[in-house]
């Protein structure tokens, strides 16, 4: 029979985990993370706090928002029926990502042509500038 391992200090969790101490915080007031047990002045944690905090620090860098993540939580602790949910929660989410990705794709094709338009100079005034303020193939006054 293995021992218990020592509480944590939020510190320790912090290092553990790679979340920032206020993070931590955070995520206890909006209720990702239980409220931690006091050892006087100073909140304590264990290992399944480390393993939650671990399982909401990855969906945060997956994009997941704050929601989600409660939602992905809440599936995580219903086991292997609730897979079919969470992959449909995943697939939103990706459809997401992949639409921001198209924005972003056009954002740079546009970026791209007023940086060539600057570097080349033929255009009276500063091409990005004009674009900015949709003055783009107007003439000026």
């Amino acid at each position: 029979m293995s021992m218990p391992s020592p509480p944590l200090t939020i510190g320790q969790l912090s290092q553990r985990t790679g979340a920032n101490i206020e993070t931590i915080r955070y995520y206890e007031r909006i209720g990702l993370l239980p409220v931690a047990l006091r050892k006087g002045r100073y909140r304590t944690y264990d290992v399944t706090d480390v393993a939650r905090l671990g399982f909401v620090r990855r969906s945060r860098e997956l994009g997941f928002s704050i929601k989600e993540v409660r939602a992905l939580l809440n599936l995580a602790a219903g086991g292997h029926e609730s897979c079919a949910d969470a992959r449909d929660l995943a697939a939103v989410h990706l459809r997401d990502v992949r639409s921001r990705i198209a924005d972003l794709r056009r954002m740079e094709r546009a970026l791209a042509t007023t940086v060539r338009a600057c570097d080349v100079g033929d255009e009276p005034g500063c091409p990005l500038i004009d674009t900015l303020e949709g003055n783009l193939g107007v003439e000026s006054r």
